[in-house]
């Protein structure tokens, strides 16, 4: 005994004692020397003498002396009947560790497996409010660092000794541990069934597969009887994932680099899948398609499988320099999540005809990083309240960054956040060394890390493992963690809504809206800019006789009248022209609008066929930007050679040129009365043209802009003009007039006046502006150099709101959903903008809670600033690329629906046609292509 003291004294430190880091559990007070229970000796085949000498003795005498030891290690109470029952059975039948036959014997105990009870929090207060609530601890005999346990809607299941079964109700305190024998070996895998009822588990090892039935398990240890599981499957190997399928009529078993289908009912291998060439890490089922079945492997690559003929139907490339270790399925987006060991995350979509494209890849810890930039965090957070343990990951500085490898990925269902209404939250958990984390597939961002290490009440602090419970059981959400280092095995309370909350204390505020709620304030720029405009006279009001258009005359000009003139009409010549009328210059006959105006086609909208192309300039010239019209007849461009060029809307006729800048074009912009056409060029002028004469109407020259104007646009229904130059956003109040003076032909009509100023938080130069024309709106949406987004209300006059860390690289493009006067969206629709970087894909963006909804990937656009678009329906984007293809997508789709060929380079700019489906597309050539709707 003497011998033995040391070493249960360093097992029991291990467990937890203040020499580990660990807070001292209540239990510990008690002395280390306890008796210990008859269920435990049963459990480990060893009879006490006492129990030797009471063979005879009545069951009411042996169920009193089979006492087990409270976790306070005070009293003794008495295992319930059909616990010592099952204990006297065990007994009986002698080892637990026999031979089972085909239909396998165990035994249901309540086991003293050294369950200890979680440390205190170190915030007794907030108990409440905690994110992760450690429930209980195990530590078993032997460490498995690796292995596959499981959680579902109602159970946890985990090894205990290696070869025991735990499983484990939270929803039933009376019988919460439920300890299952039937293996001779360590047990490496467990998964539970798809259906709830009949509540079905299977647990693999080197021995045996075999399936539970745990009502029945339940049930007859209720009688006092001894639970029997199925064995499906005998000496398969080393097994190292189960997933049970469609059904539950089978099971997949994951052994070596093979794949065995064990069919449930008739206790055999229906098909044998080889094809990797390294151990099969993880397997799932399609939810859609029964007979498909995906695998991942440490051959770093993934395979499809078409399990009931037994066929491979896809085998993907090699992935990445490390082994895949996880693979989840995402049945509403139809994704495909990988993850491997260096803690890279690769999407494929799974829809059909994608042929199982890359959509994105995904760097974890570079996205921990920038979760925790957004959140304005450095290193861990001293947060106070419930937002205390939402803590990031510290680094020093001469501390080396380790990956973290994706240990396993499930679906994760988060309550949703009220300010969110278009689309849906679409995240998976995921299980690393250090901590979880909630990845949005639709956005490719963290919605939440959690880091061990941040919550001093857990035990275990690195993972070899770990399960998460796919749906969480109201409220909360419990994780399985087994140590990498040690013998403990934990199970964790994840709280979702107290981690909803903390993630929207950091997004507080007042929500934005391109709408306005208010009217415009006193002490707006807006009505600054409004107020010394020259406000109409009344209509009743008279004019003076050299100010009228139309002298005055009476208002009969017949010499007879008869009656009241009334009676009948004159006789004059039908449709004779009208000599007399003067040109006011202010509309012109080419400028009517000749169209009949009807509704934007939403069916079958999507213009995908090329019916016409033509280039700009003899020459190879460069097309930067184009627009549509509000009407939708014309179409303006702008060239490298220094002109801007109006084409009709079909790309025929002669185009109008505007000539006058000194350098490249780098935007055109129409106002809302379509009167009036915006051009900037790299020269640092600005010129605003008469669209229906092609006349130079206002001039702003060098002397104004210190940089140069990369983007301006017409702003609150033509009333006032935004630019942008160096880090400064201006607003000009403009007056335009068209009408010609032959004494004064070189004195301008048209001016303008600065109204207001203001620079973006970090003072980077602006690379894009956007703002909504269309009708009165008070927001101002602004990118810069240093990878941000700034929101500026212009009925208050100042910044609304920041995105930091919007893109990887600068944003040179800001696009919103302005709609068309040909269709209607919902009101909510207005408020979503897309922005694009240079090898950094498409986002969407939600203006009212600043959050990016959605990344759109699959695009090249490694090296040119390509352009976008929002379709007038709002149900696709359209945008250029480097592979002289243009791309569309659906917005509820991350990877493109279509690609159109039929360019001759690379596509820099598109636009859609406001009036009816056509996209044009413009390439660095100098062609301009026009796609029409089948």
């Amino acid at each position: 005994m003497a011998g033995a003291q040391p070493r249960r004294r360093r097992r029991m430190r291990g467990a937890g004692w203040p020499g580990a880091g660990a807070s001292l559990p209540a239990r510990r007070s008690a002395p280390r020397r306890a008796a210990p229970s008859a269920v435990s000796a049963a459990a480990s085949g060893r009879v006490p003498a006492a129990e030797s000498r009471r063979k005879g003795a009545a069951p009411e005498a042996r169920r009193r002396w089979l006492l087990a030891r409270t976790p306070g290690g005070g009293a003794r109470r008495p295992l319930p009947r059909h616990h010592s029952d099952a204990a006297a059975a065990a007994l009986r039948d002698g080892s637990p560790g026999s031979p089972p036959s085909r239909r396998s014997k165990a035994c249901v105990l309540e086991s003293r497996l050294k369950m200890e009870s979680p440390p205190k929090s170190p915030f007794p207060d907030d108990r409440e409010t905690e994110v992760i609530v450690e429930r209980f601890l195990v530590e078993s005999e032997e460490s498995a660092p690796h292995l596959q346990p499981a959680c579902c809607t109602q159970h946890c299941a985990f090894p205990v000794r290696g070869s025991q079964l735990c499983v484990w109700d939270p929803s039933s305190p009376a019988h919460q541990h439920l300890i299952l024998q039937g293996h001779h070996h360590s047990i490496t895998a467990i998964a539970f069934g798809n259906k709830l009822r009949p509540p079905l588990i299977c647990s693999a090892s080197q021995d045996y597969v075999i399936m539970w039935n745990l009502d029945e398990c339940r049930q007859k240890s209720f009688q006092g009887l001894i639970p029997q599981g199925t064995v499906v499957g005998t000496l398969l190997g080393t097994v190292l994932c189960v997933r049970f399928g469609p059904g539950d009529h089978s099971v997949a078993v994951c052994a070596g680099n093979k794949i065995f289908m064990l069919i449930v009912e008739k206790q055999s291998v229906q098909v044998e899948l080889q094809g990797h060439c390294g151990p099969v890490t993880a397997v799932e089922f399609c939810p859609w398609r029964t007979e498909v079945l995906i695998s991942a492997s440490e051959d770093r690559s993934f395979k499809v499988w078409d399990h009931c003929l037994g066929s491979l139907i896809y085998s993907s490339s090699i992935l990445t320099a490390y082994p895949l270790l996880s693979l989840s399925i995402h049945e509403e987006s139809k994704q495909l999540v990988t993850g491997c060991a260096d803690g890279q995350l690769q999407i494929f979509s799974l829809m059909e005809g994608h042929h199982y494209r890359r959509v994105a890849c995904v760097d974890l810890r570079k996205k921990s990083e920038t979760f925790s930039t957004r959140r304005g965090k450095a290193g861990p957070r001293s947060l106070s309240g419930e937002s205390r343990h939402l803590c990031g990951k510290e680094t020093d500085a001469g501390e080396a960054e380790a990956a973290l490898p994706v240990l396993m990925l499930a679906h994760c269902v988060l309550p949703r956040v009220p300010a969110t209404e278009h689309g849906t939250t679409e995240c998976v958990w995921i299980g690393s060394t250090v901590g979880l984390f909630v990845f949005n597939v639709a956005n490719f961002e963290l919605e939440a890390d959690l880091y061990f290490k941040d919550f001093p009440g857990l035990s275990i602090q690195v993972a070899g493992s770990c399960a998460v419970m796919s749906n969480g059981v109201g409220d909360k959400a419990f994780c399985v963690l087994t140590s990498m280092f040690g013998s403990q095995t934990a199970v964790l309370e994840i709280r979702l809504s107290v981690l909803v909350r903390a993630q929207q204390a950091h997004r507080e505020g007042t929500l934005l809206s391109v709408l306005p709620s208010s009217c415009v304030l006193p002490t707006s720029p807006l009505h600054f800019g409004l107020s010394t405009t020259k406000s109409p006279k009344p209509a009743n009001q008279k004019r003076p006789a050299n100010q009228r258009g139309v002298a005055d005359r009476p208002l009969v000009f017949h010499r007879k009248v008869r009656s009241s003139g009334y009676a009948s009409a004159p006789h004059v010549t039908m449709f004779s022209p009208k000599t007399n009328v003067k040109h006011s210059g202010k509309k012109s006959s080419k400028c009517k609008n000749s169209y009949k105006c009807e509704d934007y086609p939403l069916e079958n909208s999507l213009p995908h066929r090329l019916g016409r192309q033509v280039a700009v300039a003899p020459g190879s010239v460069a097309v930067t930007w184009i627009q549509y019209s509000g009407d939708g007849q014309r179409l303006a461009c702008a060239l490298a050679n220094h002109l801007s060029l109006v084409f009709d809307a079909s790309l025929t006729g002669t185009p109008a040129a505007l000539s006058g800048h000194d350098g490249a074009v780098s935007s055109v912009c129409w106002s809302q009365d379509r009167r009036w056409l915006l051009s900037t060029a790299q020269d640092r002028t600005l010129r605003v043209w008469s669209a229906c004469r092609a006349e130079l109407l206002l001039l702003l020259g060098r002397d104004m802009f210190p940089k140069p104007v990369p983007s301006a646009q017409f702003y609150y229904l033509d009333s006032f003009m935004l630019l942008a130059s160096g880090p400064e956003l201006r607003l000009l109040k403009i007056h335009l007039d068209a009408r010609r003076d032959e004494m004064k032909r070189y004195k301008p009509k048209s001016w303008c006046r600065a109204v207001y100023c203001c620079s973006m938080a970090g003072s980077a130069d602006v690379s894009s502006l956007s703002a909504v024309n269309d009708f009165y709106s008070y927001l101002v949406l602004t990118a810069g150099r240093d990878r941000t987004l700034e929101v500026f209300d212009l009925n208050v006059g100042c910044s609304a709101g920041v995105i930091t860390e919007a893109h990887s690289r600068p944003v040179h493009q800001i696009c919103q959903n302005k709609g068309s006067s040909f269709t209607t969206q919902q009101s909510q629709a207005y408020n979503l903008f897309l922005t694009t970087a240079v090898g950094d894909g498409i986002r969407l963006w939600d203006l009212r809670t600043l959050r990016c909804e959605r990344c759109f990937e699959g695009h090249p656009h490694g090296g040119y600033p390509c352009r976008l678009a929002f379709s007038p329906c709002g149900r696709f984007v359209a945008c250029g690329a480097e592979d002289r293809h243009a791309y569309v997508y659906e917005m509820g789709l991350s990877t493109f629906s279509h690609r159109l060929p039929g360019h001759s380079d690379t596509v820099s700019a598109v636009a859609f046609n406001p009036s009816t489906p056509q996209l044009a597309t413009a390439t660095l050539d100098g062609k301009l292509q026009l796609f029409l709707a089948q």
